[in-house]
C-alpha cells in the first residue's frame, strides 16, 4: 500500500430525509444537470450569432422537450443497464428493474433513450432533427459531470488497484489503493468535452448541423474507452475477449459513428 493513498472521505449519499423520504445525492445530480442543461440551452437558442439566420428551435421549445428528455434518460438509462450489464439478474427479479434508488442506469441506454426522445419531438415540431441533437449534445456534458461526481460519493464504480499517490481506499473495493475512476470520467466527459463543444460552438458549428453532434457522440466514445483504462469492470461481467471491457464495447461504435457525422456535416454547406 503506497504511503499517500488516501482515505475514503465518508460521504452519506443521502443528503436529507424526511420520513420514508429520502433525497440522495445521485438524484439531486440528475435534477441539477437538467435544469443547468436547460437554462444552457435556452441561452444558445436566443443568441442568433450561433446559427445562420436564426436558430431553428425556440425557448418556448426548450421548455418542452427537456421534458422528454428526462423521460428518455432515466427509462432509457435503466433499461439499458439492465439490458447490457445485467440481464441474467433482472430476468430472475423482474420488479427490482423499478428499484431505482439503488443505482443502476447507463449512460449508453440513457443516451439512445434521449436520442429517440428527440427524434419524436423533432418530428412532432417539424424541427430539423440534426439542430435538435445538436442542441442537446451541446448541454450533456452538464449532466455527465455531475453524475460523476455522484458515483464518487456514493463511492461506486471505483477504480483499479494502482500505487499513485493520489489513489483512494474505497469501503466497499477492498483493501486496495485504487484509481478515482468517477474524478478522471467527470473530469474527461464533463469539463474536457465540454469546453470541446463551446469552443466550436463559438466558431460557428451549429451553422453546420450534426458537426456538434458528432464532436459530443465520437468524443464521448473517445474519453469513456480512455477512462476504462483506469476503471475496474462490473464484477459480473469482468474483461471480455481482447481485455476490452463492456464500456469500451458500447463506446467504440459511438467513436465511428461520430466521426461518420462530423465528416458529412463538414462536407455540407452551411444550413440556411
Amino acid at each position: 500500500m503506497p504511503v499517500l493513498a488516501l482515505p475514503f472521505p465518508n460521504f452519506d449519499p443521502i443528503l436529507f430525509s424526511i420520513g420514508p423520504f429520502a433525497v440522495r445525492w445521485y438524484a439531486l445530480a440528475y435534477v441539477a444537470g437538467i435544469l443547468l442543461g436547460w437554462w444552457l440551452a435556452r441561452r444558445i437558442v436566443a443568441n442568433q450569432a450561433y446559427w445562420n439566420g436564426g436558430a431553428p428551435i425556440t425557448p418556448l421549445d426548450v421548455d418542452d422537450v427537456i421534458v422528454w428528455c428526462a423521460l428518455g434518460i432515466v427509462l432509457g438509462g435503466r433499461l439499458g443497464y439492465v439490458l447490457f450489464y445485467q440481464p441474467a439478474h433482472y430476468a430472475a427479479h423482474p420488479m427490482e428493474i423499478f428499484v431505482l434508488w439503488r443505482g443502476g442506469m447507463s449512460f449508453h441506454g440513457g443516451f439512445l433513450g434521449t436520442v429517440l426522445a428527440l427524434i419524436l419531438f423533432a418530428w412532432r415540431r417539424k424541427i430539423p432533427l440534426l439542430s435538435m441533437l445538436d442542441l442537446a449534445a451541446i448541454v450533456t456534458p452538464i449532466g455527465l459531470f455531475l453524475g460523476r461526481l455522484a458515483n464518487f460519493v456514493n463511492g461506486e464504480l471505483w477504480g483499479r488497484a494502482t500505487d499513485v499517490p493520489w489513489a483512494v481506499i474505497f469501503p466497499h473495493a477492498g483493501p486496495e489503493p485504487r484509481h478515482p475512476s468517477q474524478l478522471y470520467e467527470a473530469g474527461l466527459e464533463g469539463i474536457v468535452l465540454f469546453l470541446i463543444l463551446i469552443f466550436a460552438v463559438r466558431r460557428g458549428a451549429l451553422k453546420r448541423p450534426g458537426l456538434i453532434g458528432g464532436l459530443f457522440v465520437g468524443g464521448y466514445g473517445l474519453t469513456r474507452v480512455l477512462g476504462e483504462f483506469f476503471r475496474e469492470p462490473d464484477a459480473h461481467i469482468g474483461f471480455l475477449a481482447g481485455g476490452l471491457t463492456m464500456g469500451m464495447l458500447l463506446s467504440i461504435p459511438m467513436i465511428v459513428v461520430g466521426l461518420a457525422a462530423i465528416v458529412y456535416a463538414a462536407r455540407r454547406a452551411p444550413a440556411a
